[in-house]
C-alpha cells in the first residue's frame, strides 16, 4: 500500500500506484472481488481516473503490459490487502486493543474496516509527505473525527521508539502492527530498529503482521526475469528495494527479535485461499510472501 521511498516533499508514487490496484479490484463485481476499497479512488489523480473513463481500450492495454512486465504481482499485491484485513479481523476478535500501521501509505483500513470503527486506538505511521497527502484527503472525505492518531516519520532518519510515544501510544495494551509494503523500502536497521521497539514496547499476545521480498531479488542476485523486472521497475520509479530475506531465514529472523508463532504465508497458500471461481486461472507472484508472528 505505501511503498517507500518519497522525494522530500513529494507523495509516494508507489502509494498511488497500490491504490489504482485497490481501486480497480473494487470496481469488478462483488462475487468476483478478492479486496474491496471503497475509497482508494481518492488518492488517485482525477488525469489518471479520466483517462481510463475517456480512453477503456488504451487503458486495458497499459494494464496488460504491466502484467507482462511483472507478471502476478499485482494480484499478490490484492491478495495482500485480503490476507492483511482478514488477519486484522481475527486480531480484533481476540482482544486488541490497538492498532498500529507502520507505512500506511493510501490503504484506509482505519475508515472501510467496520469492525474497527470507534473500537481501538489506531496509529497510522508514515512518511510526513505521503501522511499529509493523505490527511488532507482523510479530512475531505470524513472530516476531522479523530479517529486516526497520525504520527509523521521518516524510517530513513527518525525512530519509531523516539517518535510513537509522543502520540499517545501505550505499551500495556494488547496491540496488532501492521507493515504492509514498507519492509523492503526501509534499510534492514530501520526493519531491526522496528521490530525491537514493537519486542519491548508491547504487551504479550501483540502480533505482527507484514510482507517481504528475498534477499536475492533486492541485492540482484537472482536472475529470473519477473525477479529482475521488479527490481529495474522500482529503481525507475524512484523506490529502491532496500531489505529482502530469503524465507528459510525468516523464522530464525523474527525468533531472534523476540517472536513466536511464526507463520509465513507464500504464494501457493494465498492463491489457494482467495483465487476460486473466474479468478481461479491468475497467476500469483511467488517473490511476494506475507508473514505474522506473536510477542513472547
Amino acid at each position: 500500500m505505501k511503498e517507500k521511498t518519497e522525494v522530500s516533499g513529494v507523495p509516494s508514487r508507489m502509494a498511488e500506484g497500490i491504490a489504482m490496484q485497490r481501486f480497480a479490484e473494487t470496481s469488478k463485481n462483488k462475487e468476483n472481488r478478492i479486496c474491496s476499497d471503497p475509497y482508494a479512488i481518492h488518492f488517485i489523480r482525477p488525469e489518471i481516473i479520466e483517462f481510463g473513463k475517456n480512453n477503456p481500450e488504451e487503458a486495458k492495454k497499459l494494464v496488460e503490459q504491466m502484467e507482462q512486465l511483472l507478471p502476478g504481482l499485482s494480484s499478490s499485491i490484492i491478495a495482500r490487502v485480503r490476507y492483511f484485513d482478514d488477519y486484522l479481523k481475527t486480531c480484533l476478535k481476540n482482544g486488541i486493543k490497538q492498532l498500529v500501521i507502520l507505512g500506511a501509505g493510501y490503504d484506509t483500513r482505519a475508515h472501510r474496516i467496520e469492525e474497527l470503527k470507534n473500537k481501538i486506538e489506531i496509529y497510522e505511521v508514515d512518511h510526513p509527505s505521503t501522511q499529509k497527502f493523505k490527511m488532507n484527503v482523510i479530512e475531505k472525505l470524513f472530516g476531522n473525527d479523530g479517529s486516526v492518531k497520525y504520527v509523521p516519520i521518516d524510517f530513513e532518519t527518525q525512530k519509531i521508539d523516539e517518535e510513537l510515544p509522543k502520540y499517545g501510544y501505550r505499551s500495556d495494551l494488547k496491540t496488532l502492527f501492521i507493515m504492509e509494503g514498507l519492509s523492503m523500502y526501509i534499510p534492514k536497521s530501520a526493519v531491526e530498529n522496528t521490530l525491537s521497539f514493537i519486542k519491548t514496547n508491547s504487551k504479550k499476545g501483540s502480533s505482527i503482521i507484514l510482507d517481504f521480498y528475498p534477499e536475492s531479488l533486492t541485492n540482484g542476485t537472482n536472475t529470473e526475469q519477473i525477479a529482475i523486472n521488479i527490481r529495474e521497475y522500482l529503481i525507475k520509479q524512484g523506490e529502491p528495494l532496500k531489505f529482502g530475506i530469503e524465507e528459510k531465514d525468516v523464522e530464525q529472523f523474527l525468533k531472534s527479535s523476540g517472536f513466536n508463532n511464526i507463520t509465513i504465508v507464500n504464494s501457493n497458500k494465498y492463491k489457494n485461499l482467495y483465487f476460486e471461481g473466474k479468478n481461479r486461472d491468475k497467476s500469483v507472484c511467488n517473490l511476494l510472501y506475507f508473514v505474522h508472528a506473536d510477542i513472547e
